[in-house]
């Protein structure tokens, strides 16, 4: 501000006491007026153009006046750049206003959507927590009411950001940069819905509760709550029962065959064999999910644990990378194995009870 009215004061100084002989010079002064008239609109915005080029006008004029009165030719001239001086702080001024609302309405975007991602960080924790104590219940069926409950109290400002984004962006030109940021940001916005709804279905705890089972039961329980829909694919599932058990996580081991299953019949929506095997391999025992579908392209294999890697249009790409997380977790590994055109078998080994190696 200071520096602001110093320059006026100069460059009018200048005018009035630079002789009215010296026409060449007078324009070149006359011309100075307009960067205080540029840095007020800058600064301040339409008040601030408009407030300089007003005071400008208003000492400048006597000069144009009285000193100028001799010279009746040039007055005309002077009184249009006086003109011109509102019109340059109007139009600087507006500009940068409506600038700075464009400015302030992405930043009061930016902060619904981390508002967004606290909450679902906070979420995150509550189910954590939730589904720890459901450990001994019949938590499939629990956590998917509540996974739908808290995925519908997170979509609350994932949809007050897009509907903002959307309003931001109506009456932008397509061409306009800003409107690319908008898009990019609608985008963002629905792929971290997709990711927070297939959270809340496959997140798990990170303690584990090992002991001895038999894997057969634990196969059992998952194909009979997804015969129905591998019926309605029209897959048949095969079950080839054991008498081994192994040491683990009951209900994570669960959870990692019930994605198994899933990709085997979500990749056969035409039909198709799902089984599953039992083979001792050291001190492992090895659950073989074979199925007679398209199979996985050789340069996918490589990827297919990556977490959000996924070669269906709806998946979001988290099912496989949490299944390695809790067989390696529970002291296992995983192993993949595709033909395109053949079907795909993912072998599941996890250690033997009565392994001398347990831990």
């Amino acid at each position: 501000m200071v520096f602001l009215v110093g320059l006026i004061v100069v460059i009018t100084a200048l005018h009035y006491f630079t002789g009215t002989e010296k026409v060449h010079v007078h324009d070149i002064y006359r011309r100075l007026y307009y960067l205080p008239i540029i840095l007020g609109g800058l600064w301040f915005m339409l008040k601030g153009g408009m407030a300089t080029a007003i005071v400008i006008s208003i000492i400048y004029a006597p000069h144009v006046l009285f000193q100028w009165g001799h010279h009746p030719g040039s007055q005309p001239e002077q009184y249009l750049e006086i003109l011109i001086y509102n019109v340059i702080g109007f139009i600087t001024g507006f500009l940068t206003q409506r600038e700075r609302l464009q400015k302030t309405r992405y930043q009061q975007t930016a902060e619904r959507l981390e508002e967004s991602y606290i909450k679902l960080r906070e979420q995150a924790d509550q189910i954590l927590e939730i589904e720890d104590q459901l450990r001994r219940a019949d938590r499939l069926s629990a956590l998917g009411e509540l996974s739908a409950e808290l995925a519908h109290e997170i979509r609350n400002p994932l949809g007050s950001i897009s509907g903002t984004a959307e309003i931001l962006q109506d009456g932008m030109d397509p061409t306009d940069r800003r409107y690319e940021f908008a898009a990019i940001l609608l985008k963002e916005v629905a792929r971290l819905n997709a990711v927070v709804e297939n959270f809340l279905q496959f997140a798990r705890p990170e303690r584990s509760d090992r002991g001895a089972f038999m894997p057969s039961e634990v196969l059992q329980e998952v194909f009979t709550l997804i015969e129905g829909q591998a019926r309605k694919s029209g897959v048949r599932l095969s079950l080839e029962e054991g008498a081994a058990e192994i040491l683990g996580d009951r209900d994570q081991i669960k959870q990692a065959c019930l994605n198994l299953v899933l990709n085997a019949v979500q990749a056969m929506p035409g039909g198709g064999t799902l089984s599953v095997a039992q083979q001792r391999d050291g001190k492992f025992l090895c659950l073989k999910f074979r199925d007679n579908g398209p199979g996985i392209a050789a340069a996918d294999l490589e990827r297919i644990f990556a977490p959000f890697f996924t070669t269906r249009a709806d998946g979001v790409g988290l099912g496989l990378a949490i299944t390695q997380r809790i067989v390696r977790r529970n002291g296992g590994e995983i192993r993949v194995e595709s033909r395109p055109g053949e079907g795909t078998t993912f072998s599941l080994c996890l250690p033997l009870a009565d392994s001398s190696s347990n831990p």
